[in-house]
């Protein structure tokens, strides 16, 4: 983790108090608007080190994402590549065969190569996405809202604290501009799917209309549903309401901190899963006799 850097020296503050004891007016004024400039460009580069962790945190999972799956097709070709190797010590089964061989490679190679070309233009979408989504927050909203992306999937978690009136599943007023923002960023990406989870901790909710923590987390995603819907035009299809309860901690229960982490409710924006289905159905298959079928590859934009 990277520390902050930038300070702004209490020497600033105090030369302007002990000039404004010694010069002129005018000299105080002009000390006086030095030091107000000085800090609005601390604030601009407080938060322009705020947005770059955040890109730095992203880009990191990203890597991770790609070595795992570049490991992962790496392992395929080497047992395609064992397979070949053992049909041409295998003289018997004839230069028939491995063509037949050569061409299931050739194949699968062609495959795995507009697999990655989907992922890397869905690691592109889920950047700008996340990147538009950090840039329209502000420093004080930032503190309720983490963006991330994990596995191709852009999860922003909001602090119940910001969400919700206490001990309520209704939203507070002072949440409404920040689901505004976030509402934006979901009508500009029709082709995601919408999925908000609410989660608690483990403390018993008392309340005669509330039977415990698993009806507060299921209250709680429903209301955020019907404000993107209701409030601001998020189509319902692409939404889905869900609560986990005190069931997927993220922190220990055991102090306020974790319990603080623990109660959140989380917007989750994902690719159309029959996209996916459909990737796969495309993928080359080998029929019995050895002859290799490759279909045309899809070549939508996720």
């Amino acid at each position: 983790m990277y520390k902050k850097v930038f300070s702004l020296p209490l020497a600033v503050l105090a030369i302007a108090l002990l000039a404004s004891a010694c010069v002129g007016n005018k000299k105080y004024t002009a000390l006086q608007s030095d030091y107000t400039e000085l800090q609005t460009k601390y604030k601009d580069l407080d938060l322009k080190f705020l947005n770059s962790q955040h890109e730095l945190t992203n880009a990191k999972s990203r890597v991770t994402d790609l070595e795992e799956q570049i490991a992962q097709y790496k392992s395929n070709v080497n047992s395609l590549q064992a397979a070949l190797d053992k049909c041409l010590t295998n003289s018997g089964q004839g230069n028939a065969n491995i063509a037949k061989l050569v061409d299931e490679i050739n194949a699968s190679n062609k495959y795995i190569q507009h697999l990655v070309n989907t992922k890397a233009k869905s690691d592109s979408l889920n950047m700008v996405l996340t990147n538009n989504l950090t840039r329209s927050l502000s420093r004080e909203e930032m503190q309720d809202v983490d963006v991330q992306v994990l596995k191709g999937v852009v999860y922003i978690s909001l602090s119940d604290n910001m969400l919700y009136k206490s001990g309520s599943y209704e939203i507070s007023p002072a949440a409404g501009e920040t689901l505004g923002k976030i509402a934006k960023i979901i009508m500009d990406y029709k082709e995601y799917e919408v999925l908000i989870e609410g989660n608690t901790d483990n403390v018993p909710i008392s309340q005669k209309n509330i039977r415990n923590n698993w009806d507060l987390s299921a209250l709680r995603a429903s209301s955020v549903v019907q404000a993107l819907q209701n409030d601001y035009g998020v189509d319902p299809k692409r939404l889905t309401a869900g609560g986990r309860g005190e069931y997927n901690p993220i922190a220990s229960n055991d102090t306020e901190a974790g319990r603080t982490r623990n109660r959140r409710t989380q917007i989750i924006i994902t690719p159309k899963l029959d996209q996916f289905m459909e990737l796969i159905d495309k993928a080359p298959e080998s029929s019995q006799d050895g002859d290799t079928t490759v279909t045309e590859q899809d070549t939508t934009t996720y």
